[in-house]
C-alpha cells in the first residue's frame, strides 16, 4: 500500500524523501501508518526497479544537496496496475486500500472510479450480510462492539452510494436543449 501511495504522490510532484514522508502522513494518516524507516528503503527499491528516478538539487533551506524523486513512465504504469489490482487484504486493510485509491480518484478515468466504487459497495454489503448472519452469545461489550461495526458499515455503504451517485452525475450525458428558432411572422 505504501508503494501505491508513494508512486501516486510522486506523480503529482517530484519531492525529496522527507517531504514525501510528510505528505504521506498528512494525506494518508487515516489509511496507513508511515515511519521514516520504511520510506528510504522503499524509495531505493522503487528506483532500482525503474519506477522512480532521482536527481540532486541544492536545498534552499539548508544549503546542502538533497535527492529529489520523480516518477518514471514505468512507475506510472506500475501505479495504474496497483490502482486496478484486486488484492486479497484483510477486511481492515481492504478499507484502508480503498481509501488510498479514493484519494487518487482524480488521477484515474471515470470508468475505473465507477468500477472501484461498485466493488467496494459489494464488499461492504457482503460484510454486512456476514455480520448479520452471525449469532453469538455476546456479553454487553462484545454486542456493543458488533453494533458499532454494523453502524460503521452502514455509514460507509451510505457514503459510497453518495460517491457513486455523484460520480455518475459528473459523467452522465447532459440533456441539451436545442436553441429555438424564432418563427418569423
Amino acid at each position: 500500500m505504501l508503494e501505491l501511495c508513494a508512486l501516486g504522490l510522486l506523480q503529482r510532484e517530484p519531492v525529496h524523501g522527507y517531504r514525501l514522508k510528510q505528505d504521506l502522513e498528512l494525506f494518508m494518516s487515516s489509511c496507513l501508518s508511515v515511519n521514516y524507516g520504511a520510506i528510504y528503503p522503499l524509495l531505493h527499491r522503487l528506483e532500482e526497479r525503474g519506477y522512480i528516478e532521482s536527481s540532486i538539487e541544492e536545498s534552499p533551506e539548508s544549503g546542502s544537496p538533497r535527492k529529489i524523486y520523480s516518477v518514471t513512465p514505468e512507475g506510472q504504469a506500475r501505479w495504474h496496475t496497483l490502482m486496478t489490482q484486486k488484492s486479497r487484504d484483510s477486511w481492515v486493510n481492504s478499507r484502508s486500500r480503498f481509501m488510498v485509491k479514493f484519494f487518487f480518484f482524480s488521477d484515474i478515468d471515470p470508468e475505473l472510479r465507477l468500477k472501484l466504487l461498485k466493488a467496494r459497495i459489494r464488499a461492504c454489503e457482503e460484510r454486512q450480510e456476514l455480520v448479520h448472519s452471525q449469532e453469538f452469545g455476546l456479553d454487553p461489550y462484545q454486542e456493543a462492539a458488533w453494533e458499532r461495526h454494523l453502524q460503521m458499515l452502514m455509514n460507509e455503504i451510505h457514503w459510497l452510494h453518495d460517491q457513486l451517485e455523484q460520480e455518475q452525475g459528473r459523467h452522465s450525458p447532459k440533456t441539451q436543449e436545442s436553441p429555438s428558432n424564432p418563427a418569423i411572422h
